[in-house]
């Protein structure tokens, strides 16, 4: 490798062969460790032009922008989810539950979108709706498909779900809060107390989720907060409004069998 990068010859059983070497020689390093690796020698570290040191984004909205630029998504996912998954991933990191030797990637964020996006598109094409929205519900999928990319810390065992569960709600929780600050839902804790219970789930319509709630102008405030402006992006605005809800103890939820009820 020295004298390719440097003498531009090579060596064939003692006998030196100069070649007209038109060669890009890339290398890169393992963040954990060298198990079955060769460590780049000194004076060969030498002959590279230039060394390029990478880490996780440190920015949210450039979190986000890796996922929206990588990500090849087939339905619709809108920001505010995007986010939740980016926060998602920023507490991963954080957690002293994973290790961090191994990391989380920004390809694990890129994969829940992906995997988000899909749950919508099954939806949709179950029930016939030409024009899917991932929502709120589509999120537990991130941890049933891609728990396996993390690997946590020896304690943790058998604690893993609990720990993904956990960090994900405080991810909704805190996405929700900076989206939707500012909107009075009180008319909409009184609706689903009142009797009008929301029922979501992997097979459950935009159409029908809307339809659970009366005509209340909170929803207009939610939608047009959230840029929501088709039927499966007024659920989904309205789903994460729920959430939220739910999460700050304001409303009750029952899951089971496929479906989330809000009331």
């Amino acid at each position: 490798m020295l004298n390719v990068m440097e003498e531009r010859d090579i060596q064939v059983r003692g006998y030196t062969l100069r070649l007209p070497l038109d060669v890009l020689v890339v290398a890169s390093a393992n963040p954990e460790d060298y198990t079955n690796r060769g460590r780049i020698i000194t004076p060969l570290k030498d002959r590279f032009g230039a060394e390029i040191r990478t880490h996780y984004p440190l920015e949210l909205s450039a979190e986000v922008g890796v996922i929206a630029q990588k990500a090849h998504l087939s339905a619709h996912v809108p920001d505010y989810l995007m986010q939740i998954i980016a926060r998602f991933a920023r507490y991963l990191r954080e957690s002293n539950s994973v290790d961090q030797r191994s990391g989380v990637s920004a390809r694990f964020a890129i994969a829940a979108a992906e995997t988000v996006a899909a749950a919508a598109r099954h939806r949709g094409a179950v029930l016939g709706e030409t024009d899917p929205v991932a929502r709120v519900v589509d999120l537990g999928t991130v941890i049933d498909v891609l728990r396996g990319k993390l690997e946590f810390e020896s304690g943790e065992e058998g604690r893993e779900q609990a720990v993904l569960e956990h960090l994900l709600r405080r991810a909704t929780a805190d996405t929700a809060s900076r989206v939707l600050g500012g909107i009075d839902v009180g008319s909409l804790v009184a609706a689903v107390e009142g009797g009008s219970a929301v029922t979501t789930g992997e097979r459950v319509s935009a159409k029908d989720v809307l339809a659970a709630i009366p005509s209340l102008p909170v929803v207009d405030k939610i939608a047009d907060k959230l840029h929501a402006r088709s039927e499966g992006e007024r659920a989904a605005a309205l789903e994460l409004a729920l959430e939220a809800l739910y999460l700050a103890k304001r409303i009750d939820k029952v899951s089971g069998e496929g479906q989330t009820v809000y009331g």
